[in-house]
């Protein structure tokens, strides 16, 4: 097993962690506030935890953006929540509510929602607009990661 150190970025506190690679599956806890650092549950980001969470977690990071008036989104919440139970820890997953982060939506020109977007070492490496499975979900998302 790999000893290599991994930075996690925490999903409660969103202070960045050193965690070996092998120890992944052990369900490590934050070593600032002492919460799991995965939790089988998507992570609500604002635009300020979404760069933290993008730039410093050496694991992928796949992110939903969606708005609390989209219908597709809204059926799409329960499949996404049931993804990040089978990625995670190798994978983390969180949302945007781009109505709350409209500045990061334009940034990043979301043109429509629900969409996916996947991120590895600070850079988006893949997109999917629309609602998908949470099977079609896991595929996608396995499917995009370099290596």
């Amino acid at each position: 097993m790999s000893t290599e150190a991994l930075h996690i970025v925490c999903p409660h506190c969103h202070t960045t962690n050193r965690v070996a690679q092998a120890s992944l599956a052990q369900a490590p806890d934050c070593g600032k506030c002492h919460q799991p650092l995965f939790t089988g549950h998507p992570v609500a980001l604002d635009e300020a935890a979404f760069d933290k969470h993008i730039a410093r977690s050496q694991i992928p990071v796949l992110v939903d953006f969606w708005a609390p008036w989209c219908g597709p989104c809204r059926a799409m919440a329960p499949q996404f929540e049931a993804a990040a139970r089978e990625l995670e820890p190798h994978m983390r997953l969180a949302k945007v509510n781009t109505e709350e982060a409209q500045a990061l939506g334009a940034r990043l020109q979301i043109r429509s929602i629900p969409t996916l977007a996947l991120f590895v070492g600070g850079r988006e490496v893949a997109r999917q607009p629309g609602a998908m499975g949470a099977a079609d979900i896991v595929r996608w998302a396995r499917a995009q990661r370099p290596g």
